[in-house]
């Protein structure tokens, strides 16, 4: 994880540099503000528990770490069942955090299950009212999703931050958050093993993070998704934004073959994969059968079947996901994907 001195190492090669202009930007009215160091922002916890007070402490270490100053949500420590509180306790510290003033940003700490849950009781005039960027991913696919969809400002797909924040993640969050910037995230996308702003135009993990073409060309659209299962639990329901010429981001941990091709059909079922203008695939760590002799159908298989038939761009690989190195990612910007490069070019700042 990345220390406070590493982080602030990274930050010290940018502080010279004056952060980029704020483009205009369909929406611009309701962009969130951009993050300066000495900021206040918050912490919340909305679905698993934590019993482990160390872990919270790491957190907000690594928001200090950050340049930042964290304001803890009344409820993260608490447990109820498997939940980090009662659904309306956790409800009420994203509600809080939102009409504070003096709050910036919001972090989530950890995912798991329950975020869903928070969404008819989330004051979702507050949140308009207030545009912040949210960040975290996982089970916060729920909360960015409904953001797109009831608040229509961006947030950031981005490690939850009880998790590890490394060179690449850290970059593009600095270039959204911080600086305003429009960057190319990808395997085109800057050195993750230099201090950000120092290598751009490279990227040594090029080789460890090879995206697979499917169908070749490059669209343009509002970048939605997250994490399958979450997206798929939301199906029918009023907190899923218009995915009408869309970039639908995916990716998932833990589930075999047969999952995927399940969640993938009934966002077909749903008219949800014929509405998109392409598809950007990322890791799906740990998403193979369990079972010895599995002779089914292959991941890549599965993707191929459901994304090659939609006669739109779609590639797969890119390094989003329950990896370590992930890409923060502008959840309902404007963005072009070009499925030969496997790239994803954010086309106007998310922050004012």
């Amino acid at each position: 994880m990345f220390g406070r001195r590493t982080v602030i190492g990274g930050i010290g090669g940018l502080l010279a540099a004056p952060a980029l202009p704020a483009a205009a930007w369909p929406g611009s009215a309701t962009r969130p503000a951009r993050l300066s160091l000495g900021d206040r922002v918050g912490l919340i916890a909305p679905a698993s528990s934590d019993d482990e007070p160390h872990h919270l402490e790491a957190a907000q270490q690594t928001v200090r770490g950050m340049g930042l100053v964290p304001v803890t949500g009344r409820h993260v420590a608490d447990r109820y069942g498997y939940l980090s509180g009662t659904d309306r306790d956790r409800a009420a510290d994203i509600n809080a955090l939102f009409a504070d003033p003096e709050v910036r940003a919001i972090f989530v700490i950890r995912g798991g299950w329950g975020s869903a849950r928070l969404l008819p009781l989330i004051d979702w005039n507050v949140v308009r009212r207030h545009p912040k960027l949210l960040v975290g991913s996982s089970d916060t696919t729920a909360l960015h999703l409904a953001i797109a969809a009831k608040a229509g400002f961006p947030s950031i797909h981005a490690p939850n931050v009880g998790n590890r924040w490394e060179a690449v993640s850290w970059d593009s969050f600095w270039r959204l958050a911080f600086t305003g910037e429009t960057p190319l995230l990808g395997r085109d996308g800057p050195d993750p093993g230099q201090p950000p702003g120092q290598n751009p135009g490279q990227d040594a993990a090029a080789d460890r993070w090879r995206t697979t073409t499917i169908r070749a060309g490059k669209a343009r659209g509002r970048l939605l998704g997250g994490n399958l299962t979450v997206l798929a639990t939301l199906m029918g329901t009023p907190w899923l934004p218009d995915f009408r010429g869309a970039i639908l981001f995916l990716e998932d941990v833990g589930e075999a073959e047969y999952q995927i091709d399940r969640m993938l059909n009934q966002l077909a079922l749903a008219g949800v994969l014929d509405r998109v203008a392409g598809v950007v695939f990322g890791q799906c760590t740990r998403c193979t059968s369990p079972y010895p002799g599995y002779a089914g159908f292959t991941l890549p298989q599965v993707l191929d079947q459901y994304l090659s038939r939609l006669r739109v761009p779609s590639f797969s690989g890119a390094n989003f996901g329950h990896v370590s190195n992930q890409l923060s990612l502008p959840v309902g910007a404007e963005v072009e994907m070009d499925a030969d490069a496997g790239t994803i070019r954010l086309l106007h700042p998310i922050v004012r």
